[in-house]
């Protein structure tokens, strides 16, 4: 890793460097905060968790031939070099600091209220086609996550696709100090984190943090149909990128530079597109992942490929490839159900598009949904207007599990609708609701862990014949 030796390492996280014998050149292999991660070579930083104390796993990894570990305490033996800090976490983003300012790679930074991960992979599946590119692993989003996917990005990468999430003001100036984004790309301002970000002017406030440290040069690229996205005239001098869908185009009426043309929507199998740009790009695509929210998402990919220099060919064989992630718009053939496996996580706008996309299905159609946590004061009104769109969007049967989800319930009465207190509760009742056939829509907050219910219900013993 560029840059990373043992004098380095210990003047980018200001601490102490014990028990090395000799400050060597040698620059580290790895820096990761799982021990079953590390490489002979590499560093570990020992940080101390809700349930696990990474300083106890320091004698492990330098029997694995670790460089070094960055701790909070010394181990009571020198087993090998060890940088003492006040705090692990701190010194994980002031390496990362440290170390992004030693690539050369192009860094794409994206941020936005829903959307986030699926054009993350879309994005990174595009710049693959040309070049070697590092990207977000799962959900590694926040302010551990995106120092860790900094510390991922090697040499050999021209490209990195960082995905940032944050759920206060200020978090989003921090993390843009770490990842210094050449581009940024901003998916939507929705309903979320209300609570500390107040209504949706205020998300984007905390979104558009992430111009703080950009790259003065960069190029910013945005949602055109989010209103309140199109209120960004310029940032350093520079009008953002916009991406709009055919005909509907831009909330404020002008112009985008990429578009989209629906050709043909299946059900649930994604969507046949015609995309337009600029000097005369125009390509057909099969956008895998289904409703047409993706196809935005494709065209933000399209947009970062054509600044990276790629080719119309490139980009439609990255989109055409992107694979679906786990929790958000997966399909799953369940037996007897096909489920839409939305579990990650959910905001008001995220359910309202989750719920156009379960209506696209043929057949039956049940939504299986949870709380969503962080909507601030008005919490439950949001929550009784998920409950009355899947009414007027003719679901047949609404399933809802959590205390604020009551309000979900009571806006839905008049169609068939039940309330589970709990999770657990909901999960153990919910096949005696469905039929064979139905298509379902699992989502929830994340902390809700619907992902048990997507689980129970794939479980082999819980099909119905």
């Amino acid at each position: 890793m560029k840059g990373l030796t043992l004098s380095n390492l210990e003047k980018a996280c200001g601490g102490t460097l014990y028990y090395a014998k000799k400050k060597t050149q040698e620059e580290a292999a790895c820096v990761v905060i799982d021990s079953r991660r590390i490489e002979a070579g590499g560093v570990f930083i020992a940080t101390k968790g809700e349930r696990v104390d990474g300083h106890s796993f320091i004698p492990q990894v330098f029997e694995k031939g670790a460089m070094a570990v960055v701790c909070e305490q010394l181990p009571e033996q020198p087993y090998g070099p060890c940088i003492l800090v006040k705090d692990s976490f701190r010194a994980l983003t002031a390496i990362a600091s440290f170390y992004r300012q030693q690539l050369d790679c192009t860094i794409v930074g994206i941020t936005g209220s829903v959307g986030k991960t699926s054009t993350k992979e879309l994005i990174a599946s595009v710049l693959r086609s040309g070049y070697e590119t590092c990207s977000t692993e799962g959900n590694f989003n926040n302010e551990i996550g995106v120092p860790l996917t900094i510390l991922r990005i090697r040499e050999q990468h021209k490209y990195a696709v960082v995905e940032m999430g944050i759920n206060h003001f200020g978090e989003m100036t921090r993390l843009s100090a770490i990842v210094k984004p050449d581009i940024a790309v901003l998916t939507n301002i929705g309903d979320c984190h209300l609570e500390a970000l107040g209504d949706r002017p205020g998300v984007l406030r905390a979104k558009t943090e992430i111009f703080a440290s950009m790259n003065a040069q960069g190029t910013v690229v945005i949602n055109g149909m989010d209103d309140q996205l199109c209120t960004i005239g310029e940032v350093n001098g520079k009008r953002p990128i916009r991406y709009a869908l055919q005909p509907e185009g831009c909330a404020d009426g002008k112009e985008a530079a990429y578009t989209a043309e629906v050709a043909a929507e299946g059900a649930l199998e994604g969507s046949d597109v015609w995309i337009s740009g600029p000097d005369g790009l125009r390509f057909q695509a099969h956008v895998p992942l289904p409703g047409r929210h993706m196809v935005l998402n494709a065209l933000a990919a399209t947009a970062v490929g054509c600044l990276a220099g790629l080719n119309a060919e490139q980009i439609k064989k990255g989109i055409e490839s992107v694979q679906a992630v786990g929790g958000r718009s997966r399909i799953v053939s369940a037996g007897a159900y096909t489920l839409i496996d939305d579990c990650y996580n959910a905001n008001p706008t995220s359910m309202r598009a989750a719920i156009d996309l379960l209506c696209r299905a043929n057949g039956r159609k049940a939504a299986v949904l949870g709380d969503m946590f962080e909507l601030g004061a008005e919490e439950l009104a949001l929550h009784a207007g998920v409950g009355r769109y899947a009414k007027e969007k003719a679901v047949d049967v609404l399933l809802c599990a959590g205390k604020l989800s009551e309000a979900m319930a009571e806006a839905a009465a008049g169609m068939e609708v039940y309330h589970f207190a709990s999770t657990e509760e909901l999960r153990e009742h919910a096949a005696e609701y469905l039929q064979p056939g139905d298509t379902v829509l699992i989502k929830a907050s994340h902390g809700m862990h619907f992902e048990q219910i997507v689980e129970h219900l794939t479980a082999q013993d819980h099909r119905k014949p």
